[in-house]
């Protein structure tokens, strides 16, 4: 290392001391390595939750295929069908719509892989009360029924002979998730259309 250096020179009975005589430099050293630092976003996220939401008008709206891919890990074939239900002042509904996913090529509605059925009531407990008497209609029919989790709320599976669905209400509002065609097998059933069903009541962020 460069620097002040000092010689010492022994002589008979004489010590000599001398200094360098160069003005000394500072070595430059390597700087130490840079160490990242992370910075927290201070975008604040939004996280999805589910609400009581008006009808979308569109499929995408409801649950995207990008979604409906991803949580069923597979590229469903066709595009999203929607049919949009009418009003039945006799039951309270004020509204409905349908969207039909997987038909293949050249197919219609009856060959859809997963349906799922918003519908809007006057209130809330005509909503509770239509949830509750089609679950109680399918276990007259045989079906077994199940409490799952969608989200943070509570809804029904409902395993029948010709199709499998999870049902349930928040607010005014009813969500349906069905399978069809038995094209979910019965181990992936509550991995999967709770999921859905969760999806189908959170707005897009």
């Amino acid at each position: 290392m460069r620097g002040n250096k000092f010689f010492v020179a022994l002589g008979v009975g004489v010590l000599a001391v001398c200094a360098a005589c160069s003005t000394a430099e500072p070595q430059t050293q390597a700087p130490p390595p840079q160490i990242p630092k992370i910075t927290p976003s201070t975008i604040p996220s939004r996280v999805p939750v589910m609400v009581d939401r008006a009808l979308p008008d569109d499929c995408e709206l409801v649950v995207s295929v990008e979604v409906m891919n991803a949580t069923l890990g597979q590229e469903l074939p066709g595009e999203p069908r929607i049919i949009i239900g009418i009003k039945e002042p006799g039951i309270g509904r004020t509204g409905k719509i349908d969207c039909y996913y997987g038909i293949p090529p050249k197919k219609n509605l009856p060959e859809a892989k997963i349906v799922i059925g918003l519908s809007t009531y006057n209130d809330d407990l005509t909503a509770r009360t239509r949830v509750a008497e089609s679950v109680e209609a399918e276990r007259a029919e045989g079906a077994k029924i199940t409490e799952v989790d969608v989200g943070k709320q509570k809804g029904t599976l409902v395993e029948g002979k010709d199709e499998q669905l999870v049902i349930g209400s928040l607010g005014k509002s009813t969500f349906v998730v069905r399978n069809r065609n038995n094209f979910l097998p019965k181990e992936k059933l509550i991995a999967v259309l709770p999921v859905l069903a969760a999806q189908s009541m959170t707005p897009p962020v």
